[in-house]
């Protein structure tokens, strides 16, 4: 979820790119949807975290 610019690397570190489209101009119907998607990312997200 990003401007599309590059990220430095940190080894051992996990990076995540969520491909998102851009809702500025779109119909509410694609806002939510970008929602949504973002929201059930973020849900799910902590699911896949190595436990600490």
């Amino acid at each position: 979820m990003g401007c599309g610019d590059a990220c430095p690397v940190v080894p051992g570190h996990r990076y995540l790119d969520w491909p998102v489209p851009d809702p500025d101009g779109a119909a509410i119907a694609v806002v939510r949807s970008v929602r949504d998607a973002t929201d059930a990312r973020i849900t799910t997200l902590p699911d896949t975290l190595p436990s600490t």
